[in-house]
């Protein structure tokens, strides 16, 4: 599958941007601009961008007064891929400010600039253009009945700050599209991971904490089923969608693989104790039970007939495969994994609130 175009990415050097700009760049027609402001969890060195003239990073935010009207003119891009936002639920806990700012205000500004550019646009620069903003999940709430999953009709019940952050610019978007008729497209995919993930998030943080001898914190009893997807595969996902989905629709992207929290750590510490052992001991030994996160969400699933149906697109790289080529990744890019990201984020316990 091919798109050859200039795209704007916004949050380009977060963890699924840059997987989405390290494949387009395989395309030796597309020309990328990345929009991002450089937060904690960004990572210029995850794109290699050496002697490419076909990418531009811009370092700022997108809630800058004019900068996406401006980039917008000086670039004309076709396709605009939005990622940037705020996206550890912790965090949003433990200071939702930066979440309202930069996923609902930010997404304001968005539609404000490239509504603004796409009614400049004429002919076939006008007839390609689109909008496809990139949601989570989380959006959709808990969903307790095994039996059932969330479709693109289902409500929107954010339970936390993060999750309902994204479903306001869920809404945002879907507005913009029924009022203005701005051609929009949203995604709303599963828990990702892969490579280059900021080690906040579950599966790299279980791997450092392991690789360093520390306890492993499981919140609460660890039953919470979470439905995980790989960033290769998701990445494949939006570009279906931006190429062959429907305007004005919103595509679940899911991998198909519900797992509790606590059997993804216990996958961690078995896979680490076959490729490098512990002294002594084994890794599941490490684990400690804590405080449940508040309002955790019990079971995120996803329904992804819909996506199947209008593009085709189905999930393809295997959870066990995926997982094992995850942690050997990290096993290798131990530089980064432990000291670059150090003095961003020590490890310690977020989102818990004091009693």
């Amino acid at each position: 599958m091919k798109i050859k175009n200039t795209f704007l990415i916004t949050g380009g050097c977060g963890f699924i941007g840059s997987a989405l700009i390290r494949y387009l760049l395989r395309d030796k027609e597309n020309i990328i601009i990345n929009v991002d402001k450089i937060s904690y969890a960004s990572n210029k060195n995850s794109i290699n961008t050496e002697d490419n003239k076909r990418y531009i990073l811009i370092e700022e935010d997108i809630n800058k007064p004019n900068l996406i009207s401006e980039t917008l003119e000086s670039y004309k891009p076709n396709y605009i891929i939005h990622l940037a936002a705020e996206s550890h639920v912790d965090r949003s806990i433990d200071n939702p400010d930066s979440f309202i700012f930069s996923n609902i205000m930010g997404t304001f500004h968005m539609l404000q600039g490239c509504y603004k550019y796409w009614n400049s646009l004429e002919g076939k620069e006008l007839e390609r253009f689109k909008f496809l903003y990139v949601s989570t999940d989380e959006v959709y709430g808990s969903i307790k009945d095994k039996n059932l999953s969330f479709t693109e009709d289902s409500n929107l019940k954010p339970n936390s700050p993060y999750a309902a952050s994204k479903a306001s610019g869920d809404l945002l978007v879907r507005s913009w599209g029924k009022t203005y008729n701005f051609p929009i497209i949203t995604t709303n995919s599963s828990n990702n991971y892969g490579i280059w993930q900021f080690p906040e998030k579950l599966i790299p943080l279980v791997i450092k904490k392991c690789l360093s001898e520390e306890r492993i914190p499981v919140y609460g009893d660890g039953k919470q089923v979470r439905d995980w997807i790989n960033v290769e595969d998701n990445i494949i996902g939006i570009l279906t969608v931006l190429e062959k989905g429907k305007i004005g629709e919103k595509y679940n992207i899911g991998g198909n693989n519900e797992i509790t929290n606590l059997e993804i750590v216990n996958k961690i510490c078995s896979i680490l104790d076959e490729i490098k052992p512990r002294k002594i001991g084994k890794y599941n030994e490490l684990i400690d039970f804590v405080k449940d996160r508040p309002a955790h969400d019990y079971r995120y699933a996803l329904n992804i007939n819909k996506i199947k149906k209008d593009t085709g697109w189905v999930p393809k790289i295997n959870f066990n495969d995926g997982i094992k080529k995850t942690i050997n990744w990290y096993l290798n890019n131990q530089d980064w994994l432990f000291f670059e990201t150090q003095s961003k984020y020590d490890g310690s316990r977020l989102g818990n609130i004091k009693e």
